[in-house]
């Protein structure tokens, strides 16, 4: 067996692209034991990336003898900074072409059949979803006891009504490494029928994931002098989230005029030159949530300086696009660098767009929407940019400070039950919880 040199790995020269032209790019075959027929047969290995899933190693097995095969995927990235929550409300047939990507880590349920798939009981893998009904059907069918027959065989009809659109029903998968993914047919708009959310892993997720947490608590003296933290940048190790090499990340209190106090934290890779920052708001959850509607009259708007929340979504009215919460992260740019990240997200990384899940509609779409992107960059498009944070903690520069900028309104707003409910705030109580 061939050893990997670890800069090879850390460098990304094992792991390509795929490309049809790269003759390099090919699968590496071993000879390996069927554990059907226990005679030899063969399993091809690619190691490649793709959009979303970073690096992914994709193996096929093939038994020449009694012609059993089998293929599946596991990633090779690294774990997500959070878990992920994909709800997908099937209405018609249209909903079943949609492709899905199920880590082994992701549980899967049909809460209409009162359906689960467990975490780690089978490997991950990319299809659609009515090839998933069809895999539902196999795995069931493994259950062949016969005191539970007659009821196997009612979830069976069941599920071939499901299969066959004559009733709507709801899939949700759970994936706390944050590598599984639902596609949105409808990109760069929303999916009405599809919510995503993310959300902070428990300790015991942490631990199915093989993530393990330091047991021996350092002893440090507090620093409470707050001023003391302001001027001190604090840098602690961590890993790229490209090329997973060690990098560090560097973390600051920041004062934005006219606004309020944000925690910046950049990462710098030596090995890649991959660079990332991110915002996290360093007080606590506003009153009310704001809104803010900026007229896009100059292409100098470009260079307003932008702080968006992971609670924060962004609207473009005319484009009717709209990117929810927590689907860039939260960030201190400018609107160029905001809607940079945007075209990136829709269009570069989209893992649709390239390779054999890509249509020419979908990318003839995209591309679209991404030249009307550049469009508005260059100030050849008149639009309106929209942040809504149900938290209060976004903040758009007002270049006109302290009097007020005429293309600009900040609107405050009563958070609705969902929105709070979204925050954690519902269940949250801070007067009395001794009790």
């Amino acid at each position: 067996m061939s050893v990997i040199a670890e800069e090879n790995v850390r460098g990304g020269s094992v792991f390509k692209e795929i490309d049809a032209d790269d003759e390099d790019s090919q699968p590496t075959e071993i000879e390996s034991l069927c554990m059907n027929c226990y005679q030899n047969g063969m399993t091809r290995i690619l190691l490649t990336k793709i959009p979303f899933f970073k690096e992914i190693i994709v193996s096929s097995f093939t038994c020449p003898n009694c012609s059993w095969s089998n293929t599946e995927i596991q990633s090779a990235g690294r774990i997500q900074d959070q878990g992920i929550t994909y709800t997908l409300n099937v209405k018609s047939k249209q909903d079943m072409n949609r492709e899905v990507v199920k880590a082994d880590s992701a549980t899967t349920r049909i809460p209409e059949l009162d359906f689960e798939i467990p975490p780690y009981t089978q490997k991950g893998c990319k299809y659609s979803l009515n090839f998933l009904l069809i895999w539902i059907t196999i795995f069931t069918f493994q259950e062949t006891a016969p005191e539970v027959a007659v009821k196997i065989s009612e979830f069976i009809d069941k599920l071939k009504k499901l299969k066959e659109g004559e009733s709507g029903f709801t899939l949700v998968i759970d994936d706390p490494s944050g590598n599984s993914f639902v596609e949105n047919p409808f990109a760069p708009q929303k999916d009405e029928a599809l919510s995503v959310c993310n959300y902070t892993r428990t300790p015991q997720q942490d631990a199915q994931l093989g993530i393990k947490a330091s047991n021996e608590e350092e002893e440090e003296k507090p620093i409470n002098d707050i001023d003391s933290m302001r001027n001190e940048v604090l840098t602690f190790n961590t890993n790229c989230p490209e090329c997973n090499a060690p990098a560090s990340t560097n973390m600051k209190l920041v004062q934005i005029p006219h606004f309020k106090e944000v925690i910046i934290m950049a990462t710098n890779c030596d090995d890649c030159g991959h660079r990332t920052n991110e915002v996290k708001s360093g007080g606590a959850t506003e009153e009310l949530g704001t809104k803010i509607t900026l007229h896009l009259t100059d292409v100098s708007d470009m260079s307003r300086d932008l702080l968006k929340s992971e609670t924060c979504s962004i609207l473009i009215p005319e484009l009717e696009f709209e990117l929810g919460m927590a689907a860039v992260g939260g960030k201190f740019t400018t609107l160029e660098g905001l809607l940079k990240d945007i075209k990136d997200l829709i269009v570069s990384k989209n893992p649709f767009t390239c390779g054999d899940s890509s249509t020419s509609d979908r990318t003839e779409k995209l591309k679209l929407f991404g030249q009307k992107i550049d469009m508005i960059m260059a100030g050849d498009m008149d639009v309106h940019i929209v942040l809504d944070d149900p938290a209060g903690n976004s903040y758009l520069q007002n270049i006109y400070a302290p009097d007020p900028d005429p293309e600009m309104t900040t609107e405050k707003y009563t958070r609705t039950f969902e929105q709070n409910e979204d925050l954690g705030l519902n269940d949250m109580k801070t007067e009395g919880y001794q009790k």
